[in-house]
């Protein structure tokens, strides 16, 4: 059974930034695309960012696109979010979400394991 933990929670300012950590065990992580999902108080999940096995390739939502950086460390079991020029809006638990197919996938729906999630604060 593949588990994931997040961490790297925080409270920061406008225009800070931030690094998040997904430490993955269990199972065979270069196998899996990796990705990044948050979700805001009465708002859906959306998806953030998301990295292919072996590091292939990546992909942003549009908000995050030139602000947030996806990274693997596969010798590690380690995916990571850099979080860079943080806003109000970023403000929003984090998950990590791993899936054993090579693609990542903007769909929340078809990914196999889910970390519990760490909590983003950006506020003056």
């Amino acid at each position: 059974q593949v588990q994931l933990v997040e961490s790297g929670a925080g409270l920061v300012q406008p225009g800070d930034s931030l690094k998040l950590s997904c430490a993955a065990s269990g199972g065979y992580f270069e196998m899996f695309a990796m990705a990044w999902f948050r979700q805001a108080p009465g708002k859906e999940r959306e998806f953030v960012a998301g990295i292919n096995r072996r590091a292939s390739s990546t992909d942003y939502a549009d908000f995050a696109e030139g602000r947030f950086t996806i990274s693997r460390d596969d010798a590690l079991y380690m995916v990571y979010l850099q979080m860079n020029s943080l806003i109000p809006e970023d403000t929003a638990v984090y998950y990590c979400a791993a899936r054993d197919q090579f693609q990542v996938s903007r769909n929340s729906g078809i990914y196999d394991y889910w970390g519990q999630g760490t909590q983003v604060t950006v506020s003056s």
